[in-house]
């Protein structure tokens, strides 16, 4: 546009006289000139439009991949995570698993075991306690009875607790093994005595158990009735003469 307003601007300059053209000309009229030039309606002016156009797909997208790169971390620890639990879950449900194998295996052994007494040679300890008859008092109760009064109270149950196994094992013939659990004496001594004995020995061992894992004591009253009716539910008896090797050996051992 500058081009063709200073093209015209020369035409007018050259089409003056040439006495004029000698004349130097003035700014103002100069001005005067290129004002004729731009009202000239044959002369295009000056417009300015405006268009719409749609965005290009490359700035739409721009910003969310940008998103999406600052969330990458966030992503990737939730799949860490839940690849974490999985693995988690599977090796407790292993764990699960194996444990009610061991558990099922011993239940079946134990009810196995029930059924046919005098296979092996009886036990002197379960765990760490010694049920061998010798080293039991022959009053049990009164024994017993005693050491809770002088105060010696878990002295006092584990001689229950002892003196009961013994005569499971050597006098009613409750096929009680050395590893047998308080639970596992409790089921196989239900094969063996009678329901008012079973009562009386569930007694004993929530007793006992109350004491030796969970630190508390039963009550005075409590235990000198389980001293009290101790001959009463598991008496001595004279075993088998077929048993009587089984016992000299459960003794030796």
């Amino acid at each position: 546009m500058r081009v063709l307003v200073a093209l015209l601007l020369a035409g007018c300059v050259v089409s003056l006289p040439v006495a004029a053209a000698e004349t130097p000309l003035t700014r103002e009229q100069v001005r005067a000139a290129a004002e004729k030039v731009r009202a000239d309606p044959n002369m295009p002016g000056t417009k300015t439009e405006k268009k719409l156009r749609f965005k290009e797909r490359d700035d739409e997208e721009q910003e969310p991949e940008h998103k999406a790169d600052s969330l990458g971390w966030l992503r990737d620890f939730v799949r860490a995570v839940a690849e974490g639990a999985r693995w988690l879950i599977w090796g407790l449900a292993a764990l699960a698993l194996a444990w009610l194998v061991v558990r099922l295996h011993r239940w079946v052994r134990v009810r196995a075991g029930g059924t046919r007494p005098g296979k092996g040679p009886l036990p002197s300890h379960v765990g760490s306690l010694d049920i061998r008859p010798e080293s039991l008092p022959d009053d049990i109760g009164n024994a017993a009875a005693g050491l809770w009064q002088r105060g010696q109270h878990r002295p006092a149950l584990s001689l229950l607790y002892r003196g009961a196994l013994s005569r499971l094992v050597h006098s009613h013939a409750v096929p009680v093994r050395a590893a047998s659990t308080e639970g596992e004496c409790v089921a196989l001594a239900s094969t063996r005595l009678s329901p008012q004995a079973q009562a009386f020995f569930v007694r004993l061992v929530e007793a006992w158990q109350l004491a030796a894992y969970g630190g508390r004591l039963p009550s005075t009253a409590q235990v000198l009735a389980l001293c009290g009716e101790f001959d009463a539910n598991l008496p001595a008896m004279q075993a088998p003469a077929g048993q009587d090797d089984g016992l000299m050996k459960g003794a030796a051992a």
